[in-house]
């Protein structure tokens, strides 16, 4: 074969390849006795030795599959019976290699029709099916092997909405907002028979003491809860949280732990959270340690201020600085239960045990009825196994005074202090609302079942 669009054949060339006298053949002509483009085709025209491509036509609906052709040196048996003179001792045939030019002859042989079987439509596909359904316009004819009937009675549009579109999130949460708020002022959460006093301490800084008073505080007034918060921090950030002014020259616990100023002439009512009272804190609270070294039965005085108070409440909350000075004595001798808040990290845990024996000691020399009730675990991160293996831990040690209520991290509890309120009212519907929620609501039924300083 040459690349010059012609090739040597023995019957045309002469001996050692010299062209004959016709010359050589081109891939576009014919043998000679061949009929030319146009002329009918005649067997008796043809070379004895030679057996032209025949192109057999085929259904359009048919596949075509093309078979080469016989040696040109072999020669074939004509058919009788075949109108197109096809051989009766052909090889079999096999497909033949696609060729670019279009001239060169392939034969064909016809193939049963393909008859097209309709796809059903899948689950998947059937919502996107109906839509095309719906939107094509009336005189337009239904695809073949397509149902409306069946169609329009097993799928649902796009467009319709389902049971979980019918309940967002959205109304979810703004039940529980209304179920934390309690517009109708009901008591829902069961009343103690006499007052708890419960100190919330822990020397570490930074573990949820303040926000923990807080937000238990205004959870329980909001259910029909009598509730007083004493501010013993010097920071007064409970007093902030609350909403209570506490800048130099308002009443505050100084008053009350060095001049003995009663209690009532200094606590506050919060605005917008009925039955709750606050006792503020300001900056000279923070000499009161040095203060109260030259006074005489230091570590009572807020025990008696409390107990002198006319009224009563249901639950007294006194939030504690981060430390063990006289002010978490205070604390602590006028506390018959201890809530030790708990963040989910290690170095929570490394001054726990020396805050216990420190509980020990007022317990065996100053409050007998003085008694740990209440661990909380905080900024739980459900992402670390860190988080995990605290809780664990804390649950072993403790046991049942571990609250099954766990206080996620969540930005909207320290969002609402900068607005002077407490998670509960800042956003109700939050999981930090929600989880101190739960939390509030066990230490009250803890409080019905079982007595109140259990160590007396």
């Amino acid at each position: 074969m040459h690349d010059d669009g012609r090739y040597d054949d023995r019957r045309v060339t002469g001996p050692g390849g010299q062209p004959s006298a016709t010359g050589p053949v081109s891939r576009e002509t014919t043998y000679q006795g061949w009929p030319a483009s146009g002329e009918p085709d005649d067997a008796s025209t043809r070379p004895p030795d030679c057996d032209p491509v025949v192109r057999r036509e085929t259904p359009s609906t048919g596949a075509v599959r093309p078979v080469s052709s016989a040696p040109a040196n072999v020669p074939l048996a004509r058919d009788p019976h075949d109108p197109n003179g096809g051989p009766v001792n052909a090889p079999a045939p096999r497909p033949a290699p696609a060729r670019g030019n279009a001239a060169v002859p392939a034969r064909y042989e016809p193939q049963p029709p393909v008859v097209a079987v309709p796809q059903q439509p899948t689950p998947e596909a059937a919502p996107d099916a109906a839509a095309g359904v719906a939107a094509a316009p009336a005189d337009t004819p239904p695809a073949a092997g397509y149902d409306d009937d069946a169609t329009a009675s097993t799928y649902v549009s796009r467009e319709t909405p389902t049971r979980e579109e019918d309940d967002p999130p959205l109304a979810m949460e703004a039940m529980r907002a209304v179920q934390i708020l309690n517009p109708s002022g009901e008591v829902t959460m069961p009343r103690p028979e006499r007052t708890r006093v419960m100190c919330v301490a822990n020397q570490k800084g930074g573990v949820g003491k303040t926000t923990t008073t807080v937000n238990l505080a205004v959870a329980l007034a909001l259910h029909g809860n009598r509730v007083l918060v004493v501010d013993l921090d010097p920071q007064g950030n409970a007093s902030t949280g609350l909403n209570v002014p506490h800048h130099t020259g308002v009443p505050d616990v100084y008053d009350c732990l060095i001049d003995s100023v009663p209690l009532e002439e200094v606590a506050q009512a919060v605005e917008g959270i009925p039955n709750l009272w606050c006792v503020p804190a300001t900056i000279d609270l923070a000499g009161a340690e040095i203060e109260l070294v030259s006074v005489v039965a230091r570590e009572s005085r807020l025990a008696r201020a409390i107990a002198a108070y006319p009224g009563h409440f249901d639950y007294v909350f006194i939030d504690c600085p981060p430390s063990l000075g006289l002010l978490t004595v205070n604390a602590l001798v006028a506390a018959q239960e201890v809530l030790i808040p708990i963040q989910c990290e290690y170095y929570a845990l490394e001054g726990l045990n020396q805050l216990i024996q420190n509980i020990n000691l007022v317990r065996q020399h100053l409050n007998p009825k003085l008694e740990v009730s209440t661990i909380l675990l905080t900024m739980y991160d459900r992402r670390t196994r860190l988080a995990d293996a605290v809780e664990q831990d804390v649950r072993n040690h403790f046991g049942d005074k571990v609250l099954q209520a766990v206080i996620p991290r969540n930005v909207r509890v320290s969002e609402a202090p900068s607005y002077g309120q407490s998670v509960m009212t800042y956003d109700p519907g939050s999981r930090g609302a929600t989880s101190y929620f739960e939390a509030a609501q066990e230490i009250a039924e803890r409080g019905v079942m079982e007595p109140v300083s259990r160590n007396a």
